[in-house]
């Protein structure tokens, strides 16, 4: 018989019981059985209960953490002129047009941000196909698109996420490390839970989050008492 493994032993237990945790009770089981031996993620899974069919229900946005995620994030900038210095001090990773494009075709290094200016959008739609399906297409509406390089930059260096349901209407976004402490975790997790309710569709009645779960980067699911935070 196949051993199980110490991640699916503790899915298999909290499947069976079925239970509800409040936020600081998941966060202190996902502690104490993490199964990797890396400093993982922790990641909220928000059920929502919207037709992702419909356009007008998908849900879009950005938030800051106010602890950040304690991962260490690429930006690439698409910019020209004086913006050229401006994100090179700002703490960019590369700055360019056709260089920096060329970079992404040839995956020649890996982005978590592309933040642009309005004049170079030409040259970025052609990346639609590339950096669409990443999620990191920049977007006026994310801020990704701006004439403000330097503060766009900032935000996303100060702990700036964003954050998009899937075809299923779940959203999943990593809100801290498991070294943080529970008051960290819970400030940046009220923060993304607080920024996605804000976005609840007009047209939408009834309930909007069906159901949220915790998880580190390996390990199980475990289902929160969202009601009562």
């Amino acid at each position: 018989m196949k051993k199980k493994s110490k991640k699916m032993i503790i899915n298999l237990i909290h499947k069976k019981k079925k239970k509800i945790y409040s936020f600081y009770e998941a966060i202190k089981i996902l502690k104490k059985n993490k199964p990797a031996n890396f400093i993982e993620s922790i990641d909220a899974n928000f059920n929502l209960n919207i037709n992702s069919k419909k356009s007008e229900q998908n849900i879009r946005g950005s938030t800051i953490l106010p602890y950040g995620t304690g991962k260490k994030i690429k930006i690439g900038v698409f910019t020209t002129g004086k913006n050229i210095i401006i994100a090179q001090s700002s703490g960019a990773d590369f700055v360019g047009m056709e260089d920096l494009a060329d970079i992404i075709k040839k995956k020649k290094m890996i982005f978590d941000v592309i933040i642009a200016s309005p004049e170079s959008m030409e040259t970025v739609r052609k990346l639609g196909p590339i950096l669409g399906p990443k999620g990191i297409m920049p977007n006026p509406k994310l801020g990704t698109v701006t004439t403000d390089i330097q503060r766009a930059i900032a935000d996303y260096r100060n702990g700036k996420i964003n954050y998009k349901n899937d075809k299923n209407g779940i959203i999943h976004s990593s809100f801290g490390k498991i070294n943080f402490s529970d008051k960290q975790l819970y400030k940046n997790f009220i923060e993304l839970y607080q920024s996605i309710k804000k976005s609840k569709p007009a047209q939408l009645k009834g309930i909007f989050f069906k159901k949220i779960s915790l998880s580190t980067t390996m390990g199980p699911g475990i289902i929160i008492d969202h009601l009562s935070l």
